[in-house]
Parts: C-alpha cells; sequence; structure tokens
C-alpha cells in the first residue's frame, strides 16, 4: 500500500478522499488555488500546497503544476477525484513518466472510452446493446443531416469528446436542422476543443441507470449494483439512488452482465461506471457511456454495499486482488443522494455565490454528508458549482426517501443560495415517491416546485428581527428608550418594505415592541407608505396580527398565526438571512425613505443589475447608446454558465460601470438604460 497520496482535486471529493487516506493510515496531500486558501478541503489533508491563481487553467488544471507538487511533496500516488484532470489520458501519463502511480485506467483505456464514437464501436463488437444511430468518426453536416433523415426524428447530436450536456441538441424536426448541427458544433469546439458529433436515436422519457465495476490487474470484474441517476437538470444528475426500483432481479442481472462485458471489453483496470439508457417501463436497455473515474453518486453504492470505493482504488493500483465475494456481504437495502449545488431554483437557477455566514450539517440513523464547505468560506464562480451531497440509507426505500427528506430539512446554509428547498420539494412528487422516474421529469415539475416569493410569516420574521435590533438590551424604564412607535395614546407603526434579493418587495408593518407586536403584511387599500397613524390601518383591508419575536443563542424565534417557528439568522450588509427546514431566505429591507431615494429593482427599473455574481464576460454596448427592450447589453459568467442581461427598458446606456474581466455581485447595478421620451423613437 501507498504511504503517500497527493489529491488532484478540491471541494468535497477532496475531503471525502483523504476521509479514506486517513482512515489507512496514509499520508494525505491537498492542492489549492488562490482562491480555496480557506477551503475545507485545505485543513482535511497532512500537508496543502498551492498550485496557482484562482483561474482552474492555471491550478487546478495545469498537468505540469499539479505533477511538479506531487514529486516535491514526495507522493507516490495521485488520486484525481472526479472533473478537473480526472479523465485526462495526458495527465496520465504524466505522472507515469515522473514516476507517480495514476490512480485510475491506463491512458489508454481513458481516450477509448472518453472518445463517444470509438467506444460505441468496442461496447457494440463486444455484443452489448448501443442506442442506433451513425458514430463513424469525420461525419459531415450534409453525412448528418443525411444521417437524421435516415434514422427519423427525434434524434440527438452530441460531441464525441464531451459530456454534461455540452454541444447537445435534440432535434425534433427537418426545420432549423442544419443550424442545430452547425450550433451543436461551435459548442462542441468551444468546451471540448474537438467538434467531432453523432447522432442518436432520441429515445422518448428514457430512464438513466448506470453499473459500478470495479476491476484488478489479475482479470477480476466485478458489477457492484446498479443505481437509478434519472432525477437530472439540464443533463446534470441532482439526485440518485440505489439500487433502481425499475428492476427486477432478471433484468438487474442483465444490466450488471453488459457492464461487466464493457470493461473486460477494454481490459478496464479500477472503479468505472458504465451508463445505460431504457425506456421509461424498463424495457431494452443501450450503452450510453463510461466513465473511468469514480462517480459523485459512488456513496449510494458505497451505503447498500459496504465497500468504500476508494479504498479498493488504492488497493487496486497498489497491484492487489479484488475479492470476488466483495460486495455479498454489505448491508443492503436502499441509500438515496441529494447533491445541493450553489444555485437559485426560484431566479430560474441562477449560479448564486458569497461567504457562507452559517452553516449546519445533519447527523443521525442513516445520514452522511459529503462536503467542501465551512462558515467563512468564500463560494466563487471559479469551478462547478456543486458544494455537498447529503446520502441517506434505510432498509427500503421508502425509509431512505424520509431520512434524506428530513436530513435536507436539518441542512442550513446561510449567505449562499442553494437549491436544498427544491430538492425537498422533488422528494415530496408522487412521482419520485412511487418510482416513475425518466430525465424529463425534474424540467416538467420544477416550474411547481419554486417559491413564487417568501411566506408572510419569514416576511414578518425578518420585520421583528430588525425591531429586536433596535431595541436597547438589559432592563428598561423609560419607555422614550424603545423605538417601537410608542407615544401618548398609542403606537406609531415602523414600516418596512422587505423582499428577497432581486425579487419583489412586500410592505410590512409593526407596532409595538417585538415581544408583543401587532404587524401587518401588505398594505391593502392603503398602499403605499403614506400615513403612519391606526387611522391608515382601520382604512386598510389587511388586518394586523399579533407577533411576537425573541433570540434563543443563535436562533430567532417567532410565534405567529398561531405557530411558534425557528430561524437560523445571518446578516451581510443590509441583507438579512433566514433558515428554517433547508429552506434559506436572503432578504433586503428598507424604510420608505432608502426605498425612494434607491429605486426598485421591479420590471422597467431603468438600473441594469447582475442576475448572479460572476465575471463580466463582454459589453455589447458602449456609453451614450440607443438600445432597444430587451436587446443584449452584457454577458456575466458563472461557474461555467452564461448569462446575457438584457435591457429593462428602451432608451439610452448611461453610467456604463463595468467592463470584461470584471468580478460583479448579485444585483449588482451594471448600468442604467435612461428610457427614451414618449414620442421619441431609440434606434
Amino acid at each position: 500500500m501507498f504511504e503517500s497520496v497527493l489529491i488532484a482535486n478540491r471541494g468535497e471529493i477532496a475531503v471525502r478522499v483523504a476521509r479514506t487516506l486517513t482512515e489507512l493510515g496514509i499520508f494525505s496531500i491537498g492542492v489549492y488555488s488562490d482562491a480555496d486558501v480557506q477551503a475545507r478541503h485545505v485543513g482535511a489533508v497532512d500537508l496543502a500546497l498551492r498550485l496557482g491563481p484562482a483561474s482552474a487553467a492555471e491550478s487546478y488544471l495545469h498537468i505540469e503544476a499539479v505533477v511538479e507538487a506531487a514529486v516535491r511533496a514526495g507522493a507516490q500516488a495521485v488520486h484525481p477525484g472526479y472533473g478537473f484532470l480526472a479523465e485526462n489520458a495526458d495527465f496520465a501519463r504524466a505522472c507515469a513518466a515522473a514516476g507517480l502511480v495514476f490512480i485510475g485506467p491506463s491512458p489508454e483505456v481513458i481516450e477509448l472510452m472518453g472518445d463517444k464514437i470509438r467506444a460505441k464501436q468496442a461496447v457494440a463488437s463486444a455484443g452489448v446493446p448501443v442506442v442506433a444511430g451513425r458514430t463513424e468518426a469525420g461525419l459531415s453536416d450534409d453525412d448528418l443531416i443525411d444521417a437524421v433523415h435516415e434514422l427519423g426524428f427525434p434524434v440527438l447530436l452530441k460531441p464525441s469528446a464531451g459530456g454534461g450536456g455540452k454541444g447537445m441538441r435534440l432535434v425534433v424536426a427537418a426545420a432549423g436542422l442544419r443550424e442545430a448541427v452547425r450550433g451543436a458544433r461551435r459548442e462542441a469546439a468551444a468546451a471540448f476543443g474537438d467538434d467531432t458529433l453523432l447522432v442518436e436515436r432520441y429515445i422518448e422519457r428514457p430512464r438513466h441507470l448506470e453499473v459500478q465495476v470495479l476491476a484488478d490487474r489479475h482479470g477480476t470484474v466485478l458489477a457492484l449494483g446498479e443505481r437509478e441517476c434519472s432525477l437530472q437538470r439540464r443533463h446534470q444528475k441532482i439526485i440518485e439512488e440505489a439500487p433502481s426500483a425499475l428492476l427486477d432481479e432478471a433484468g438487474r442481472r442483465e444490466f450488471l452482465a453488459d457492464a461487466v462485458a464493457v470493461a473486460e471489453a477494454c481490459d478496464y483496470v479500477g472503479a468505472g461506471t458504465v451508463e445505460f439508457i431504457t425506456d421509461v417501463e424498463g424495457r431494452g436497455r443501450s450503452f450510453l457511456e463510461m466513465n473511468t473515474r469514480l462517480q459523485v453518486e459512488h456513496p449510494v453504492t458505497e451505503a447498500v454495499t459496504g465497500v468504500d470505493l476508494v479504498e479498493w482504488q488504492l488497493r487496486v493500483a497498489a497491484g492487489e486482488r479484488i475479492d470476488p465475494d466483495l460486495a455479498t456481504g454489505g448491508p443492503g437495502g436502499h441509500s438515496v443522494e441529494a447533491r445541493i449545488y450553489a444555485e437559485d431554483p426560484d431566479r430560474g437557477f441562477l449560479p448564486t455565490g458569497g461567504r457562507v455566514l452559517d452553516l449546519v450539517e445533519p447527523s443521525g440513523a442513516g445520514v452522511r454528508v459529503d462536503s467542501g464547505l465551512r462558515s467563512g468560506v468564500e463560494v466563487g464562480g471559479d469551478y462547478d458549482p456543486m458544494l455537498a451531497k447529503v446520502i441517506a440509507w434505510g432498509p427500503d426505500r421508502a425509509t431512505a426517501l424520509r431520512r434524506l427528506d428530513g436530513a435536507l430539512g436539518r441542512t442550513g446554509v446561510l449567505g449562499v443560495t442553494t437549491n436544498v428547498a427544491f430538492l425537498r420539494a422533488l422528494l415530496g412528487r408522487p412521482e419520485v415517491r412511487e418510482g416513475v422516474l425518466d430525465t424529463g421529469l425534474v424540467e416538467r415539475v420544477a416550474p411547481e416546485l419554486v417559491e413564487r416569493r417568501p411566506p408572510d410569516e419569514v416576511l414578518v420574521a425578518a420585520a421583528l428581527e430588525r425591531q429586536l435590533a433596535a431595541e436597547p438590551a438589559g432592563g428598561i424604564v423609560d419607555p422614550w428608550e424603545i423605538p417601537d412607535g410608542w407615544r401618548t395614546g398609542e403606537h406609531v407603526a415602523r414600516r418596512w418594505c422587505i423582499g428577497p434579493v432581486g425579487g419583489e418587495e412586500v410592505e410590512v408593518t409593526v407596532r409595538g415592541p417585538a415581544a408583543a407586536a401587532r404587524v401587518r403584511v401588505g398594505s391593502g387599500e392603503a398602499e403605499g407608505f403614506g400615513g403612519s397613524n391606526r387611522r391608515d390601518a382601520e382604512r386598510s383591508n389587511v388586518p394586523e396580527r399579533p407577533a411576537a419575536a425573541r433570540l434563543d443563542g443563535e436562533e430567532l424565534v417567532v410565534e405567529y398565526d398561531g405557530r411558534i417557528l425557528r430561524y437560523r439568522r445571518a446578516r451581510s450588509g443590509q441583507t438579512c438571512w433566514l433558515g428554517r427546514d433547508g429552506r434559506a431566505w436572503a432578504l433586503i429591507e428598507r424604510t420608505p425613505l432608502a426605498l425612494s431615494s434607491a429605486g426598485s429593482s421591479a420590471a422597467g427599473d431603468p438600473v441594469v443589475r447582475s442576475p448572479m455574481p460572476g465575471t463580466v464576460l463582454s459589453v455589447a454596448v458602449a456609453e451614450g447608446e440607443e438600445v432597444r427592450i430587451g436587446q443584449p447589453l452584457l454577458i456575466v459568467e458563472a461557474m461555467k454558465m452564461e448569462h446575457t442581461v438584457v435591457a429593462p427598458v428602451e432608451g439610452r446606456v448611461h453610467d456604463l460601470r463595468v467592463r470584461p474581466g470584471v468580478q460583479v455581485a448579485v444585483d449588482e447595478a451594471l448600468a442604467v438604460v435612461t428610457p427614451a421620451e414618449p414620442g421619441r423613437e431609440s434606434a
């Protein structure tokens, strides 16, 4: 066994690999970029070495820098994790040339299975079914178009050199086919440096199943069960489970046998995953691709087999034989994993970021958390948005789902908006509970799972949190010391306009001290901030309700509408963060005076704001230029996602505050478009 191993990765996978290294008594070496100096994985290893600047190209993707760090630290082997250089044959060769053991398959196998065209040919020759299509190399645009017409619609255009949905196009009709081919080529070339395409028949409502394989250098190949990965958004998995609820024992044997045949056909060594698609009812199966690395979702297989896959990656790389009965004595049962991303489902899943102000990670029976988070760490836009994974095991599927939902409900992240609440809502869908899944399900139901505006009790909690902050601590004698609006004969209301960052704001009125207040959410007929006495409340059709708030350690306890609710709380500038039941709200609270002086961010606002934290890639307009409503102004990029910012109104650009390369925050003002005068047309 190795005495020292370098982990060529970051985040939760680096923390997870370091855990197994520590358990085996192996000296762990980590690497970090300038953006990750304070990252959790840096503290999880025995030695951490700087690679370079924040840019992945200059740090985690810099082959020479990673290899040099391993050699300098005296590492014997390198574990690539997943992502970055994990499936890079040149990196595997560079490790070997430096005398390092690459913990994974050979460079030749990485290249073979990384090329979708060659991989399908190799798999088909082994007798494993593949999706119907044209997969030979060098297909021209005309060849692809002819192949589409031969196959019939719908079809998928896919890049040969990569995955993750980049460059993929679903084509359902002849109209626009040629432009779809050209667009797919452009994206493939930009993402992978290779514009080679293939075409496949599109399977309506497919299910995505994959098999975990483990192979040694002595000819043993094991299939350690299958995983269901059909819950995806934009071709990215978000919830995975093992085993699949779809398969009976006969069907399972067929999938596992095909996966072993694929691994044997390419002389695979190490841990890998063979991916298949089938229809929604499990009729037929077709090879999709093979991932020559550890998968993000590997913990669900570990939970049901009892096998530490990282440990066996190390043992295989060190030349050990695999016990053919390795997985037969496992705990069985069922396991489900949810991926936590830095994204905002309520704003179209835009990437988010910021400093983690408060963090609570769940525990309990059958619960496991693989996380790269810690309080105080800054989540930026330089890397993939996945922050952590929550995994739950149970003796049956229903128990595992309940435990996962409960664990997500006990998860709290303040300072960075995540998808935790969306995941809980998805787990509650009847289709998910019943196991009737397909890869399009999430996209179909997503509009029903997002929150249009914070619940009234959250707005009340935010207003009372401000009231508490304004009240002096200790014993109170003089009523004039309490900022509760008291005056002789009555209390005058304090009013706030409260809403999510970048969203619609709602008026909240608080009358009296926080411990015994009366609140009103919305102004009803008395719309706006005019007036300040009780007669305004009496004219309004929105009633005042009793409410009370107090602090209990780190929590805000609010009694409202017959319920007592507890919130984690944190503050960043003018933003109040409240968290409960896995949900987190970033709320802006403004007084009438601040609102009138700052303007609002509602539709039609002339202020152009960034929809997410990130980097300005390009600016398409100049100071003084006239623009139309909806005209692209600039592009902001974060976490591998680009977003085009458009003109909110018709008019003239002025106060243009950014240029390419500038970092911007969510909701930051980028420019102002002065509305065109009535009766005057803009260019």
